[in-house]
């Protein structure tokens, strides 16, 4: 049973009545016993909320930025009129822009409310009860029921880097028809022979080729495809951190997006991997037509672990799972302790093995304190931004004494500063 504030007017403007006419104590518990009387009928003539028949349907997914739409279906199976409001609840990351409507619904007939979604965080958005109000003919009284009417909405990662992927595409179509330069190296196969002309290798002439054809003819090669790129993301306390609105995790997962559509245009196998203490995330055998879907699918709900990242585990699942050489990308922060203590350690027995790149965000914030001159506190402000971009310079350089690549970028920049790296990778035949 709920009361609504007519309740308290009506006996507010009784009590008035009785105080200017004959006060009493007798009027005043009339006036009461009048007014709830009134309240209790209006409660047994509203339209019960437990005969409705609620379901949904709608949008089960949305990308981050967009609007989702969820239709929920109210049927009154009841006797009587069900007339109130209805709040359809969700949590505040869901971004519902209305929850509360008003519903007047007669007996045996059926409406459809939607609720239209602008989540403001990646993952599963689940929706609460569904409360139904509703309230007698004289506005009262009336009766008050929750129903549970499951749905999720799967928010999945904006893709901003998505706007770089033509023009990478443009370049990997242009590292494949450089025929005139193709000469054979690592990390090259062969492509096609053609008819010798000025300024070619001699050592890639095709002799027996030549004797058959009648004139000198060459080999020519292209950068090997169906190589493995194992992307591994590090989900530990270092991809928590802020750089502007959001936690380095987002940028990462923008960069293995990009990085696993371009390499599967490529040619190249991929997998990925989002690892702290324990596997997060693992998707493996990704069809070239299905990347995108299933890496947006399983980094959509990926969070970051407030926790050291234990990367001699790592080392050792990045071993399992990929046994020949491969290009191996750990996207993860440098920070001093995280890095000296944990990968440094590790690193040699991957780049024996494997190409590694190690890809980094960096906070654009620092290069904004470092060029701060105005007053004491800027100058100490810059001389601490600056010390911080020199120990991550350091890093870096130490990195790639160990044989590392190293990209260390703002949270923009790093998706096309990776895949630059990787098609440049592909050119030079070191895949």
């Amino acid at each position: 049973m709920v009361l609504t504030g007519r309740v308290a007017a009506l006996a507010a403007i009784g009590a008035v009545v009785v105080a200017a006419a004959a006060p009493s104590w007798a009027g005043i518990l009339g006036v009461t016993g009048v007014v709830l009387a009134l309240a209790l009928a209006d409660v047994l003539l509203a339209g019960s909320p437990r005969a409705l028949r609620l379901s949904r349907d709608g949008d089960h997914t949305a990308r981050l930025g967009t609007t989702a739409t969820v239709r929920l279906s109210v049927r009154n199976d009841g006797r009587r009129r069900v007339r109130g409001l209805l709040r359809d609840a969700w949590p505040p990351s869901a971004g519902a822009v209305a929850d509360r409507v008003a519903v007047d619904l007669p007996a045996g007939e059926r409406r459809l409310v939607e609720t239209s979604l602008r989540p403001t965080r990646r993952g599963d958005r689940t929706a609460d009860r569904v409360t139904v109000r509703s309230l007698g003919p004289l506005g009262l009284a009336g009766r008050q029921g929750s129903h549970a009417v499951p749905w999720t909405v799967r928010v999945l990662p904006p893709f901003r880097a998505r706007r770089h992927l033509p023009s990478r595409l443009a370049r990997l179509r242009e590292i494949d028809g450089r025929s005139a330069v193709r000469i054979r190296g690592q990390g090259t196969e062969f492509d096609s022979l053609r008819e010798y002309v000025r300024g070619d290798d001699v050592r890639s002439i095709d002799w027996r080729a030549t004797a058959r054809h009648g004139g000198v003819v060459v080999r020519t090669w292209r950068p090997e495809r169906d190589r493995h790129v194992l992307i591994v993301l590090d989900t530990g306390r270092t991809s928590a951190g802020r750089v502007g609105d959001e936690p380095r995790l987002d940028a990462a997962i923008d960069t293995a997006l990009l990085l696993g559509a371009l390499a599967a245009r490529a040619g190249d196998r991929v997998d990925l991997l989002a690892y702290d203490r324990q596997v997060r995330a693992d998707v493996a055998r990704l069809d070239a037509t299905d990347v995108l879907r299933r890496m947006v699918g399983a980094l959509a709900v990926l969070e970051p672990e407030l926790l050291e990242t234990d990367y001699r585990q790592l080392t050792a699942e990045i071993l399992s799972r990929a046994g020949q050489h491969a290009l191996v990308v750990i996207v993860t922060g440098l920070d001093s302790s995280a890095v000296e203590l944990g990968l440094l350690p590790v690193l040699g027995r991957l780049t024996r093995r494997h190409t590694v790149m190690v890809a980094s965000v960096a906070d654009p914030r620092l290069a904004e304190l470092a060029a701060g001159r105005g007053d004491s506190d800027a100058v100490y402000a810059a001389a601490a931004a600056e010390h911080d971009r020199l120990a991550r310079a350091q890093l870096a350089e130490l990195l790639g004494r160990r044989g590392a690549h190293v990209v260390d970028q703002p949270p923009a920049d790093l998706p096309p500063a990776v895949a630059d790296a990787y098609l440049e990778l592909k050119a030079t035949g070191r895949l």
